[in-house]
Parts: C-alpha cells; structure tokens; sequence
C-alpha cells in the first residue's frame, strides 16, 4: 500500500499540485479558497480539502485520499459525499461522477462575466465552437449538480468543458497537460477586455476611512463598483454567482448598493459601520478592518467580473430559494460557518458603538 501510494504521488497528485498551485496563483481564475481540483488514481480519489487555497497547493494536507466507489456508492444512494467525508470539497460529488483522471474546477472571471447571462450558451456556444464543451443552468452545488451532469454524461469526449450557469467554469481531461491546455484556450476565447472606470476620489476615500477607521483596498480595480456606473446598477440590482451572495448575510444586496457622500454626514449613516465595506457612489470603496483576506478576495474577483460584463447583457441573477440553499452551504466553507459570522456581527456593532461614542 504505501509503495502504491509513493508512485501515485509521483505520477499523478505531483502534476495536479504543481497546476493547482499555478492556477491559485491567479486571483482571475480563482480567489481565496474557491476552485478546486482532483486526480483518480487507482480506486483513490484525490480531492482538494475543503477551505484550502489552491495558491497553497503544494502544503501540507491540500488534498484528501478518498475510496472512490465508497464516494461513487454515497451518490447512488442519494447522499451527498460531503457528509461522510466533511473535510472533503464541495464539489466532491462532481469529481467523481466525471469519469476523467484528472478534474479542475475554477471561478474564472472572464467565464463568469458570460455564464450570468440569460443568453449565456447562445453566447458561449458560438465562441467555443469546436471545443468539447456543455452548458448547464444554475444547480446547487454538491448531491444536485453532480446528479445533474451525471444524467447528462452520454459522452465523456463531449464534457471536457463544462459551463456553470451563474457559477464557473469545469475542465476535464486525460492529464493535466492536457487540462491546463484546455482552460488555456478556453480563457482566450472568453476573454473580455475590463470596462474602464473613473478613478478613485482618494481624497474624500481616506477622509470617510480615517473617520470610520477603515482601510482602503490595496486592489484598486475593486473601486470600479462605486466608480463605475455600469458596474454599480449591475451589482445592486441582485446576486450574480455564489461568491457575491456569501460577502452579504442580508437577504437583499443592500451592502452592494452605493451610497451618496453627502450621505454619510445624516445621523442614520451610523448604521452603515455594521456592513464590511462601504460603496460611495463616484467616489470608490473603503473596508472594515473585520474583513478577513479571504472575503476581500471575493470582492476583489467580483470587481474583475462586473468590468467584464457588457452594459446591455441580459442578466441573470440568482432567485432567493437558491441564495436560500447557498447561505447554508457555502457560508461554512467559505467565511468559517455560523460561529464566524456571529463574531464579525459582534466585531461590527463594537466598533460602531465605539465610533458613535467617540464622536
């Protein structure tokens, strides 16, 4: 066993670290710990754990060693992997029902800005001419989505590419050779060209964030979404993919919704100390110093999918029986479960208390 596990590290899971790693690197194909990866080995199927970060792939326990008829037998008895193997993925479901060796799964923004699209596959079908790929509308991630590609899986050639509906991009393939050729080409047909937004109001940024005592962003493409116009109507008209709806535990996208700077003057803008980061309209954004790295990771990547968005698209966003399902599902992954939340609740209203009697 342990010699067959020592040439499955050296033939197989090495490669999937080494792309891995190249693709976590890339804050445009994947942000803090979204994204993840597996290879099939044998009768083991090698998945990233839930809650790593890709650009950590090659650190100690990146990936899980899991049965993979044991995972496969869980899915023919309608239960979802990820209860038996919690430290697994979410998408391990997904992985296993591909029958491919090797599966990577990323938050491409360039893919994200066409998948949100009512008109998506109309769109993506015409550009990916040629390329084995296949559309799916937006389905729960985990026990439904796999169900939903394995019911559609007559042609393993055929499924290479797999275009998430207001989600992400899947690629499949032999090896990782050939994967990361795939996703190569995959972004050069889908690439679009950032909308340009006026630049930040510096001035009035660091005056509101010294008076609140928040910070800047370090990226400055994430003051596009106060900045731009196109970009601001875009986000506060709703939720676009599950990345977006777990920076917000409000039911609507009201932290998404920029405010005026007068505004911030009213007695009532006291209140907007509780959200993790403030939008001004024309001005740029500033941040709770609550948000952690991952969350501003997030925001950072809907930043680069909005700028991509055309300003006529017909948009699609995501009803509130899914926001519903991925605020249990995602949130635990993602920001650190229910306990975290209530701490960075309790974070907040400390320091608006703090501020409101300091001034």
């Amino acid at each position: 066993m342990k010699d067959t596990v020592m040439i499955a590290e050296s033939t197989e899971i090495k490669p999937l670290i080494e792309l891995s790693e190249r693709v976590g690197r890339d804050p445009l194909l994947t942000q803090a710990s979204t994204g993840n990866s597996s290879v099939k080995a044998g009768d083991v199927l090698w998945i990233k754990a839930s809650g790593k970060c890709m650009a950590d792939a090659a650190r100690e326990d990146f990936l899980l060693p899991l049965p993979l008829e044991e995972v496969r037998r869980s899915i023919r008895d309608n239960i979802d992997p990820r209860d038996r193997y919690p430290k697994a993925s979410i998408e391990t479901a997904m992985h296993a029902v591909l029958p491919h060796p090797v599966v990577l799964h990323v938050h491409c923004a360039d893919t994200v800005a066409w998948v949100v699209r009512e008109d998506a596959w109309e769109q993506l079908e015409r550009r990916l001419n040629g390329l084995p790929a296949r559309w799916f509308g937006y389905v729960q991630s985990g026990l439904p989505l796999a169900r939903k590609i394995e019911s559609c899986l007559t042609d393993a050639r055929a499924s290479e590419v797999l275009l998430l509906g207001n989600h992400g991009l899947v690629i499949a393939g032999q090896d990782c050779e050939t994967v990361e050729r795939l996703l190569g080409e995959v972004r050069r047909r889908l690439a679009s060209t950032p909308r340009a937004a006026h630049p930040p109001d510096y001035a009035a940024l660091t005056e509101v964030a010294e008076q609140f005592g928040w910070t800047l962003p370090e990226d400055d493409s994430m003051h596009s979404m106060a900045t731009d116009v196109v970009s601001a109507g875009i986000i506060a008209r709703g939720f676009l993919y599950p990345c977006q709806s777990i920076l917000s535990h409000a039911a609507a996208p009201e932290i998404f919704r920029a405010v005026d700077y007068a505004e911030l003057m009213e007695p009532w803008a006291t209140a907007l100390r509780l959200r993790p980061f403030l939008l001004i309209a024309g001005r740029g954004m500033i941040l709770n110093p609550i948000m952690t790295a991952s969350e501003r990771a997030l925001l950072a990547g809907l930043s680069q999918v909005v700028q991509r968005i055309d300003r006529n698209a017909p948009l699609r966003y995501l009803t509130d029986q899914e926001l519903s399902a991925i605020s249990s599902l995602y949130a635990a992954s993602y920001l650190g479960g229910s306990a975290r939340t209530a701490v960075r609740k309790d974070q907040a209203a400390n320091s608006a208390s703090a501020a409101s009697s300091a001034a």
